[in-house]
C-alpha cells in the first residue's frame, strides 16, 4: 500500500502531465476536491471535467511540487502553477487573453486505500484575477480607482440598508436600515459579551446588522418580536440560532411571506400596490428556529411580555430596571402607507390578526408605565408614554 505522500505526488505528476486518465484514477469515486470559498467538485467526472478546461485554456499549464508534509494519512502539497492563457478555451468566463500567471498554492489531499477521499485546495484568487489582467494590478492608480469606487458602493448600501448602531439605552443599540426613510429598526442588546438581536428587520439590512454585531461581540442569538416579513427578513444571513413566540414558529419557517390573515384590500389603493411588491423583497424567507420564548423568560436582562394582536405570537421586552421597552409591532409611529411620523397608533388593520387584541396589549403596555417605548419602525414614544399609548388604544381607525 502506497503511503498519503506517494498518492499525492502521483497525482500531482498526472495533472502536471495534462494525463487525466492517469489524475482521475486516483480519486475515490464520489469523493470530494474541495476548491476552498469558490466550488466544489465531486470526483471522478467533476475533476476531470474542470481540468479539462483548464488545460484547454492554458495549455501549456505546468504544476510543480514545491515540498510536501505527510501525517498518517494526509498530505499538504505546496504546489506552484505557470501557464499562458492562449486558449481556445475561456477561464471561468473569460475569453483568452495571452496573460502569463505564476502562483503558488496549497493542497489538503486525504487518502484511503491509495485513493483521494477529499482533497481541499487553497490558493489566492485575487492574485490569479490580477496576473490575468481582470483585476488592477496592486497599488496601481487603477486599484484605487476600484477602492475608490468599492468605497462608494458601501456608502450607498449603507445609506439603503442601514449603518451605524447608535446607542438608545444602557447596553442596547439601534440599527436603523430601509430606504429612503431607515424605518425598520433592529436593536442589539448587551448579552454575556456579545448581542442578542431583537428583532430582524429586512433582507437588505443584513450586512449592516451583523457588521454593527460584531463591532460589539458578535451575536449569541436573533429573537423575533414576530415573523412578519420586514422583522425576519435579515434573520437567515445573520448566522445565530434564532427564537420567536410559539404561535409565530410557523410563519418564521414558512417560505410563504404574506400572512393567511392579512387583508391587503384595507389598504388604500397606492398602499396595496406598493407593500404589496416590497412585501417580498423584505423578506428573507423562511426561518430555522432553534427554540421559543414565552411570557417571563428573560431575555438579556429584559423580561419577555406577550402583546398579541397584531400577530398571534407578538412578544415585546421589558427592563424593570429602567422600565425601557422594546415593543416590536405592538403600536406603530408612523402611517406605514405614506411613511409619515407621529405618536402612537394601532397597527393597521390590514395586518392584523385581532385589532380588538391589538387594543388590549397596548393597554397592558401602558400598565406598566414604561419610561420609553421602542417599535419596530420609526421613532420612540417618550415623554408621557402610558398616557400616549392609552389614547392610542382607544382611537378610532
Amino acid at each position: 500500500m502506497a503511503s498519503s505522500g506517494e498518492i499525492a505526488r502521483r497525482y500531482f505528476a498526472a495533472l502536471s502531465a495534462h494525463d487525466l486518465d492517469a489524475a482521475s484514477a486516483c480519486w475515490l469515486p464520489g469523493a470530494i476536491d474541495r476548491f476552498v470559498g469558490v466550488e466544489e467538485l465531486v470526483a471522478p467526472e467533476g475533476v476531470r471535467d474542470y481540468f479539462a478546461g483548464l488545460f484547454d485554456a492554458f495549455p501549456d499549464l505546468r504544476l510543480d511540487v514545491i515540498e510536501a508534509t505527510s501525517y498518517r494519512n494526509r498530505t499538504a502539497v505546496r504546489w506552484r502553477a505557470r501557464g499562458t492563457f492562449a486558449g481556445p478555451g475561456r477561464f471561468q468566463g473569460f475569453i483568452p487573453n495571452g496573460a502569463r500567471i505564476d502562483i503558488e498554492g496549497c493542497d489538503v489531499l486525504t487518502v484511503q486505500d491509495d485513493l483521494i477521499r477529499h482533497n481541499d485546495a487553497y490558493l489566492d484568487s485575487g492574485a490569479v484575477a490580477r496576473q490575468l489582467r481582470v483585476l488592477p494590478p496592486a497599488g496601481s492608480p487603477a486599484e484605487a480607482r476600484l477602492t475608490r469606487l468599492a468605497n462608494l458602493r458601501t456608502r450607498i448600501g449603507s445609506m439603503l440598508h442601514g449603518g451605524e448602531a447608535e446607542l438608545i439605552a444602557e447596553g442596547v443599540w439601534l440599527v436603523r436600515g430601509g430606504f429612503p426613510a431607515k424605518t425598520m429598526n433592529v436593536y442589539l442588546i448587551e448579552d454575556q459579551g456579545a448581542v442578542t438581536v431583537f428583532d430582524a428587520g429586512i433582507e437588505g439590512m443584513g450586512d449592516a446588522v451583523a457588521a454593527a454585531a460584531a463591532r460589539l461581540g458578535g451575536i449569541r442569538r436573533v429573537v423575533l418580536g414576530h415573523a412578519d416579513a420586514d422583522h425576519r427578513g435579515a434573520a437567515p444571513a445573520l448566522g445565530a440560532d434564532v427564537y420567536c413566540h410559539p404561535a409565530e414558529q410557523p410563519a418564521a419557517e414558512s417560505d410563504e411571506t404574506l400572512r393567511e390573515y392579512w387583508d391587503l384590500a384595507k389598504l388604500d389603493p397606492h398602499g396595496r400596490v406598493l407593500l404589496s411588491r416590497l412585501l417580498p423583497v423584505w423578506d428573507g424567507g423562511a426561518v430555522a428556529i432553534a427554540g421559543t420564548v414565552q411570557e417571563g423568560d428573560d431575555v438579556a436582562g429584559f423580561r419577555v411580555i406577550e402583546l398579541p394582536g397584531h400577530a398571534p405570537g407578538l412578544i415585546g421586552l421589558f427592563r424593570d430596571s429602567d422600565r425601557l421597552a422594546l415593543v416590536s409591532d405592538c403600536i406603530y409611529t408612523l402611517d406605514l402607507q405614506t411613511g409619515r411620523k407621529g405618536g402612537p397608533r394601532i397597527p393597521h388593520p390590514a395586518f392584523d390578526v385581532d385589532t380588538d387584541q391589538a387594543r388590549a396589549s397596548i393597554r397592558r403596555l401602558a400598565e406598566l408605565a414604561p419610561s420609553a417605548v421602542w417599535a419596530g419602525h420609526a421613532d420612540p414614544v417618550t415623554g408621557d408614554v402610558a398616557s400616549q399609548l392609552l389614547q392610542a388604544a382607544s382611537a378610532p381607525l
